[in-house]
């Protein structure tokens, strides 16, 4: 008895094995059959011109694996790219959601989960999903300029502030960082001097200056400040620093300038501060012929102006020419209209003209902006030179 049995083990074990065999091939001929029905499914909604329902079908046949999740996120991406963000959303949460997918792979998903909420509005997911990526070193990059831009749109400058100076002390040598940190807190200051709050808002733009005194923005804010305030002495000296740190913002800086002058009867010295810089641009070079003729030296000021206008001719410039000529001819009535006529034509086209422009994108317009509203790069935006500006 204990022999048969022996000798019916191996036939046990082959039948075993033949069964189990047979029954694989069954399994696999089934789930062919399945691929093979969504294959050709999905491959006659394409040639009927129906790509959504080929879409669907061919996602049945992925299954969610360590092989599949970069064809599934290029599936999230193809619908995020269709402007269908919603589908979008749902094809990168469900990978996120799955245990069998690797960190680096999870991590991959969360980067166009972000995107995702990012370009659907949804501001506040975007920015949870960018602050969990900010703590992966790969990621840290992108994470951290996407969370600058949500910021940025929702204006909130203090946890922008905060990401900035951390970002400082993990790269200090980045100098693109400072230029950010400085506008942050200019615009912090703004929008408490949009509260009355002007002690603070002064402390958060001398904060600018100490980080990037390169920056003429917080400079020209606080030269601002103190003229309002009736600080003459502390207006005229954050002003006189502005063509030290960037002459293509001289220009800003005159009218500001001509302003302390008037209500400290500093002309001389405005008149010694525009010295070296006189000629560099429409704004100076008109502050200082008005100093001239303020002297009662009419007749030099239209020399010293028309030598400037044959070098750098602006329409500013022939404006104040006119002005100047006007004085020679006040006891002529039609002289003094034609030339007023002639002046109300130069301010017209002076007002249809952009006054600043950006460098990295080319957009102009009349409204000075430090971020700019089409590329939003920051400080790109200056002064325009030539005929219609500077």
């Amino acid at each position: 008895m204990l022999e048969a049995l022996f000798l019916a083990l191996p036939v046990a074990v082959a039948y075993g094995w033949v069964m189990g065999r047979n029954s694989l091939r069954k399994a696999q001929r089934k789930q062919s059959s399945i691929l093979s029905k969504h294959y050709y499914k999905g491959l006659n909604f394409l040639l009927s011109d129906e790509p959504d329902k080929a879409v669907d079908t061919l996602m049945k046949m992925i299954s969610v694996n360590n092989d599949t999740v970069e064809t599934h996120i290029a599936m999230g991406n193809f619908f995020r790219h269709r402007g269908e963000l919603d589908r979008a959303i749902r094809v990168h949460q469900n990978l996120i959601s799955r245990d069998e997918i690797s960190s680096r792979q999870e991590a991959l998903a969360l980067v166009e989960l972000g995107t995702d909420y990012l370009m659907a509005g949804f501001l506040e997911r975007a920015e949870g999903v960018f602050l969990q990526l900010l703590e992966q070193t790969q990621h840290f990059d992108l994470a951290q300029q996407k969370l600058f831009n949500i910021y940025q749109i929702t204006k909130e400058w203090n946890k922008a502030i905060d990401l900035a100076s951390a970002s400082i002390q993990i790269t200090p040598n980045d100098k693109h960082l400072y230029v950010l940190l400085s506008h942050f807190y200019c615009e912090q200051a703004k929008l408490l001097l949009e509260d009355e709050n002007v002690d603070e808002a002064r402390s958060f733009l001398k904060k600018a200056i100490v980080i990037d005194g390169s920056q003429v923005r917080a400079w020209l804010d606080l030269g601002r400040l103190a003229l309002e305030s009736g600080n003459y002495k502390e207006a005229f000296n954050y002003l006189s620093e502005i063509p030290k740190r960037d002459l293509d913002w001289l220009s800003e800086a005159v009218p500001l300038l001509e302003e302390w002058a008037a209500k400290c009867d500093g002309w001389e010295e405005l008149d010694k501060l525009l010295e070296p810089y006189w000629q560099k641009c429409a704004s100076s070079y008109i502050a200082k012929v008005n100093i001239i003729a303020k002297r009662g030296e009419n007749n030099l000021a239209i020399d010293t102006l028309n030598t400037q206008l044959q070098k750098h001719p602006t329409m500013r410039g022939f404006k104040t020419l006119l002005s100047l000529y006007q004085e020679d001819f006040k006891e002529s009535e039609q002289a003094q209209r034609s030339i007023e006529h002639l002046k109300s034509l130069l301010d017209k086209q002076i007002g249809q003209r952009p006054k600043y422009r950006c460098h990295s994108c080319g957009f102009s317009g009349r409204q000075l902006h430090w971020l700019c509203p089409s590329c939003k790069t920051w400080s790109s935006n200056k002064p325009i030179k030539g005929l219609d500006g500077e």
